[in-house]
């Protein structure tokens, strides 16, 4: 074919697959006629790809036409994901080991080329980046606690990156500035603050948002760090509980007070911290000589979905003077919940929150904002006054030169999204959104109640819409408790997972926690997730369970 001869192999091989397929409805014993019809219009419809690169795209003069199709190609392959996510018959992931995608697989190849390839070949690299991921918006996964595909959001996402700017400044950022502005302070609204209270920043994640909540603590204790450093500080600590995120000893670790420095405080049963334990922890740390700052209290641990009572803590923070955060990064969205918010009572008692819209609110990642109580805290923190940013006499209110109160420079947006998401749903469509999926949750628990061959890792009912939960193989269900079998039962999540991943039809986690050996955590944060994806779970899991019965029967 003479025609492709302009193409490398690899997109060669791409064009056939695809021509073959263009002609797959004709009968080549009866229709040659009807063929060559369809190759001209295949011919006709690829001749814009196969011999443009993207030297042909705007800029370029005479570049409108070609970027056009190619940006109507690319929605095409968009549209198709996008609609594929939300099919139950679609699969959540087409699983391939590390190695067979670095190898490459029909044409798709993570190499870089020396030489510019075609608009064909780009385009089929971008269809098969989402064949080769996961469907994070697909009603059955349930793996991460960031879910869901929201068709405003991802139109929001879509728009930020087309104006491609950037967050520091007010003449850089006007409109995306002032978006923030607004959701900051309806946010630190619906904390419970006054309008004379509150400041905040949208940061790449949760993480960095706790990082800022350990970093103004210090600061506000101890000021002269910003300058002096840790010399002359005092050992300080720290304290979170035992189902915390990780991310608090990590804040600690990054800012040289160091991950030993954080006391981890027992929880209760459901893995809620206990007041008592925390005072008892911070008596301790004072008379060891250590100076506590900060306390951090969750609202919605990552996995058991737990609550730390938040007005106790409050009392204890106040009783020590110590800086009270909450990180309800995942909890976070309750608030939004008439029905649900009561869990998070005392979150206006707090210094900070961490709170992620794009956890249980469905926002596309990332969208995580950290609340300060203290105005004007940030920018004391962090300022240093970069004179090629931050002038002082520019013509309008540099007030809204926000980039100083952050430790980045450069700062994405993620404020529109979010934005374009509430002006769809308003504060009743984001609370009636949470309450379905804690239904669903509720409706999982009580499932798994009535069942023989699944086992609760507590038997109460969830606070969020986290339940956590062992799959019981007929060989343990009559075997006493003890070592043998808890160390068959730690086998059993990890091969239903594998095959599961191999299936590509759900995907859930599990992980162990403390003296428990390896359970499934699903959590529910997808609006499209209906009670018949909790029920093909179970099914699914019930039944590749089968096969791993038979294997550890042989095995031992």
């Amino acid at each position: 074919m003479v025609i492709l001869t302009g193409c490398n192999l690899t997109c060669d091989r791409v064009i056939l697959h695809q021509l073959m397929q263009f002609l797959a409805p004709t009968d080549p014993m009866n229709n040659w006629q009807k063929i060559i019809q369809k190759l001209m219009q295949f011919f006709l419809i690829m001749s814009p790809y196969l011999f443009c690169s993207s030297l042909d795209l705007l800029p370029a003069l005479s570049g409108e036409e070609s970027t056009k199709c190619f940006f109507q190609e690319l929605v095409n392959i968009l549209l198709n994901y996008v609609s594929a996510s939300f099919r139950r018959n679609s699969k959540v992931l087409d699983f391939h080991h590390p190695h067979q995608l670095k190898e490459g697989l029909e044409g798709f190849r993570l190499e870089l080329p020396d030489q510019p390839e075609n608009l064909e070949q780009l385009l089929v690299d971008c269809r098969d980046t989402l064949k080769y991921g996961i469907k994070t918006g697909h009603p059955r996964f349930f793996n991460q606690l960031s879910s869901g595909l929201d068709v405003i959001g991802l139109a929001g996402e879509w728009l930020t990156s087309t104006a491609n700017t950037n967050m520091f400044t007010y003449e850089v950022s006007p409109v995306f500035i002032l978006m923030e502005e607004v959701l900051l302070r309806k946010m630190q609204e619906i904390v419970g603050w006054s309008e004379e209270m509150g400041d905040g920043i949208f940061c790449p994640g949760g993480t960095i948002s706790n990082l800022y909540s350990v970093h103004l603590a210090r600061y506000y204790f101890f000021p002269e760090v910003k300058t002096k450093g840790m010399t002359d500080l005092p050992r300080l600590t720290l304290f979170t509980s035992a189902h915390s995120h990780y991310s608090v000893k990590k804040s600690a670790a990054v800012l040289g007070i160091g991950s030993e420095n954080v006391v981890v405080v027992k929880c209760d049963d459901r893995g809620r911290m206990i007041p008592a334990e925390l005072e008892y922890s911070i008596i301790t740390a004072k008379d060891k000589g250590c100076v506590p700052i900060y306390v951090n209290a969750t609202a919605g641990t990552t996995v058991y979905g737990a609550f730390d009572p938040i007005r106790v803590i409050a009392d204890i923070c106040e009783r020590h003077r110590l800086w009270l955060h909450v990180d309800a990064a995942w909890g976070g969205g309750l608030l939004m919940s008439k029905r649900h918010r009561m869990k998070l009572e005392g979150i206006e008692r707090a210094w900070s929150v961490t709170w992620n819209p794009h956890k249980m609110m469905g926002a596309p990642l990332q969208c995580s904002a950290i609340l300060v109580k203290k105005k004007g805290l940030l920018q004391e923190c962090n300022q240093l006054c970069a004179e090629y940013l931050f002038q002082t006499d520019k013509h309008y209110d540099t007030s809204y030169d926000t980039g100083d109160k952050t430790i980045q420079c450069g700062r994405h947006v993620d404020v529109f999204k979010l934005w374009l998401m509430w002006k769809a749903k308003g504060l009743e469509g984001f609370g009636s959104q949470v309450n379905k999926c804690l239904e669903n949750a509720e409706y999982l628990f009580n499932k798994i109640k009535q069942r023989p061959d699944f086992e609760l890792v507590f038997n109460s009912k969830p606070e969020h819409s986290n339940v956590c939960f062992w799959y019981i193989p007929p060989s343990l269900r009559n075997m006493p408790p003890g070592p043998e079998r808890n160390r068959r039962l730690h086998e059993v999540a990890p091969k239903i997972k594998a095959q599961m991943m191999e299936n590509g039809m759900t995907m859930i986690g599990y992980q162990p926690l403390g003296d428990k050996v390896n359970f499934f955590r699903c959590v529910i944060s997808n609006p499209a997730t209906q009670t018949e994806d909790v029920d093909f779970l179970l099914e699914e899991i019930a039944r590749i369970g089968q096969d791993i019965k038979l294997q550890l029967t042989e095995t031992n």
